[in-house]
């Protein structure tokens, strides 16, 4: 499929490199110790914080997903999308003022604090699992298929040059260089994907052409319980659990929110966050029902890469490809970053409490590099889970996400909850989300006889999520009743009920005239989320 690029291309390719490079690497000369390291010496602002957040969050595996699942089903899947909208407002309103004030590095810590040291191994050890099977893979396999595509590298190479690209100013510079070159990466990423919907748009001959081009489902996103891939019952009630997890107690978001220089530039961003998502499902998912309408026999995770190969002339590619590599190369910075926080932090630290900033610093400089290797080794096996790597992401977060949304909320609103329920809840849902991994990846190549396990594999797994969160939350209530009430170290400030200086510092802002503007923000964002869902029932 691909069709080459022009000197303009590779000159508008270069020119967003070394922007990038530049970014990071001025950055990387201002970081001494762990707090600058990893997170930025927490004197970022809001709007720093709002357009990495985006960043971070929009990768290869979006233009390609989105896109793809777009073409194959419609606009459903851009319910994460807007739901992550008014989730995000969670993080900011409902949880950051916790993180903040307890001045933690990671949410692995902010568990221990809470409810155990057990908790805390289990989520570091448990979140940089994930970034192997989700993160760090899907983003390698799912850039290495646009460059294919578009560049006409084997997928393979691709991955290395990328990492390699993305790991040097990463490693250099830490969080600050990641959060600054993901400001420049946003306004690329929103750049190329707005030049390639228009153009799309127009070849098609407007939004008119576009209906009638696709089945007229396309255009409804609430879809019937029997629908495979996304049910509304499981969009209800299932994808708000994964967004918790994701948006409000993930390390690879929420270090961004711990680096703000107060809790109302963290709000700000979360809220600014929320504004920018809605976009992705006109600029990445329209892009793949257009790709359906002009190209119908069109593969589900092609969609994209057919655009920009087919679609866009000689001098606009590059700045279309140069908006991939800024989602891609965003997401693989914030994954290093994030997991050698993990490692460093919650490992290294824990194990040698007396080591010094330099050496923790050097030391989460080198912590990618097998997180790194063993991402390229796990991407052959994402096909044996789904077609679209879309909905390949959002299953294993189906199967990862459950209880921990369950510890997190179950820890800030319900004091009751202690160590012992915590790390019951949090096994439980290990063991039912392996084993449905598990059987759905034997089930995918070989149908399983075995009538229980075959149903567990064939479920839904949106409303296998739902399923989970009832069970690790069962599990928790449980075994915190049946056993001895958390002390009052594991509350003060940490939940709601005991949560006297957070209150205190809530007081302190409330007049300001930036926590009004960002009640008022919020409640438009709310208003205009609701709007957009009536108007693609």
């Amino acid at each position: 499929m691909f069709t080459g690029i022009g000197g303009i291309d590779i000159v508008v390719i270069g020119a967003y490199f070394l922007v990038v490079l530049g970014v990071g690497f001025y950055f990387s000369r201002k970081e001494r110790t762990a707090a600058q390291y990893f997170l930025a010496g927490r004197h970022v602002g809001w709007f720093a914080i709002g357009a990495s957040l985006f960043a971070t969050n929009i990768s290869s595996e979006h233009f390609v997903g989105l896109a793809g699942s777009g073409a194959a089903t419609g606009m459903a899947v851009g319910h994460f999308e807007w739901l992550a909208c008014l989730i995000v407002l969670m993080l900011g309103w409902v949880f950051a003022p916790f993180y903040l004030r307890s001045k933690v590095f990671t949410m692995p810590e902010f568990l221990e604090r809470r409810y155990s040291s057990a908790s805390r191994w289990y989520l570091t050890l448990v979140s940089i699992l994930s970034y192997v099977l989700t993160k760090v893979s899907v983003t390698l396999f799912a850039g290495g298929l646009l460059l294919k595509q578009v560049m006409g590298w084997d997928m393979y190479t691709s991955a290395i040059v990328l990492v390699i690209a993305t790991g040097v100013y990463t490693i250099a510079g830490g969080l600050a260089a990641v959060i600054y070159t993901e400001l420049v990466q946003t306004f690329v990423l929103i750049g190329g994907a707005v030049t390639l919907t228009v153009i799309g748009l127009t070849e098609l001959g407007g939004i008119g052409a576009l209906q009638q081009g696709v089945p007229a489902d396309f255009f409804h996103m609430f879809k019937p319980i029997s629908d495979p891939n996304f049910p509304w019952t499981g969009i209800v009630f299932g994808a708000p659990i994964l967004g918790i997890w994701y948006w409000c107690t993930d390390q690879y978001i929420v270090q961004r929110v711990l680096s703000a220089k107060g809790l109302n530039h963290a709000q700000s961003g979360t809220i600014f966050a929320g504004f920018l998502k809605i976009l992705p499902v006109f600029i990445l998912v329209m892009p793949g029902i257009i790709a359906r309408a002009l190209y119908p026999g069109i593969a589900g995770d092609e969609a994209y890469p057919t655009l920009v190969t087919r679609l866009l002339p000689i001098g606009l590619k590059g700045i279309v490809i140069a908006s991939l590599l800024a989602a891609l190369m965003s997401s693989l910075a914030a994954c290093f970053n994030s997991s050698s926080t993990l490692f460093t932090i919650d490992i290294y630290k824990k194990l040698r409490p007396d080591t010094d900033e330099r050496r923790l610093v050097n030391v989460g400089r080198a912590a990618t590099a097998v997180l790194v290797v063993l991402g390229i080794l796990w991407v052959p096996f994402i096909r044996f889970i789904s077609s679209q790597i879309y909905v390949y992401l959002q299953s294993v977060q189906a199967y990862i996400s459950p209880p921990i949304a369950a510890v997190f909320l179950f820890g800030v609103f319900w004091p009751r909850a202690n160590g012992k329920g915590a790390i019951a809840a949090l096994f439980t849902g290990l063991f039912f989300g392996a084993l449905r991994l598990i059987t759905e990846l034997i089930h995918s190549q070989n149908p399983i006889a075995f009538t229980p396990l075959a149903a567990l594999a064939e479920i839904n797994f949106l409303h296998f999520a739902v399923f989970l969160f009832i069970l690790c939350s069962a599990v928790l209530i449980f075994v915190s009743r049946a056993t001895a009430e958390p002390e009052m170290a594991n509350l003060r400030g940490l939940t709601y009920r005991y949560a006297e200086s957070v209150a205190g510092a809530a007081r302190t802002e409330s007049k300001s005239s930036a926590r009004r503007l960002n009640v008022v923000f919020s409640g438009v964002l709310v208003l205009t989320v609701l709007i957009l869902w009536y108007m693609f029932f």
